[in-house]
């Protein structure tokens, strides 16, 4: 997938203007004279992101990539129903989700495969904020070698939950959204955003307390 970015953005054509120009101002200026330089640079901004997103929701590579075409074709599609004083960044992410669910439907996917095997490091920093979220209470901190472990414990656990779980973990910490842009993303209040977090690391702890009981000072 690298190499496919890569080569995306090796053709995006220079233009010069987008570069201090908002998203919106770039969304608004395709859906109102049709700009397509204005496009590419707004895919060249959200491209590596939203892949990414993707492939942490969908744990396929392929299901990802076509995801993610099936999403700005989408957007092209549906620029028109973009207004004035809205935010891009969420609008694409709810696009981007409605693509992968679509996705996941038509493969008869609703299972998430192993997110280290997928990722490698990858958005190692966002497993780690929320193994530390998970770790709050524990009076020691891990040593590196029992850090690993956990973190792998931890992926293999953000696997096992439910959609709904899995969707505000992958929004919340894997991406860095905002409650109320995670909210608008899934159409649902932050009060919800809120408590499905609280009931994801509720979850993980449970399933880590019984698979994994060494790492969570059970033995």
């Amino acid at each position: 997938m690298n190499s496919t970015i890569e080569q995306r953005q090796a053709a995006v054509t220079p233009y010069d203007p987008a570069v201090q120009s908002t998203d919106e101002d770039l969304m608004l200026d395709y859906r109102e004279r049709g700009d397509r330089r204005a496009f590419e640079q707004l895919v060249h901004r959200y491209e590596r992101e939203l892949y990414n997103y993707l492939r942490h929701y969908l744990g396929d590579a392929q299901m990802a990539e076509d995801a993610f075409q099936t999403t700005f074709l989408q957007v092209h599609l549906k620029c028109n129903q973009f207004e004035p004083g809205r935010k891009v960044r969420p609008w694409l992410y709810t696009v981007a989700t409605n693509q992968a669910i679509d996705a996941q439907r038509r493969n008869r996917r609703h299972r998430m495969v192993s997110l280290d095997r997928r990722f490698g490091n990858d958005g190692g920093d966002s497993v780690a904020s929320l193994v530390e979220l998970i770790d709050s209470q524990e009076a020691e901190p891990l040593d590196h070698l029992r850090a690993a472990e956990r973190h792998e414990a931890v992926r293999g656990a953000v696997d096992q939950l439910p959609d709904a779980l899995k969707q505000v973990v992958a929004l919340v910490y894997y991406q860095g959204l905002k409650y109320r842009e995670a909210a608008e993303v899934l159409s649902i209040p932050v009060g919800t955003i809120k408590s499905r977090l609280h009931a994801a690391v509720y979850r993980l702890n449970e399933l880590l307390t019984r698979t994994q009981p060494h790492l969570c000072g059970h033995e």
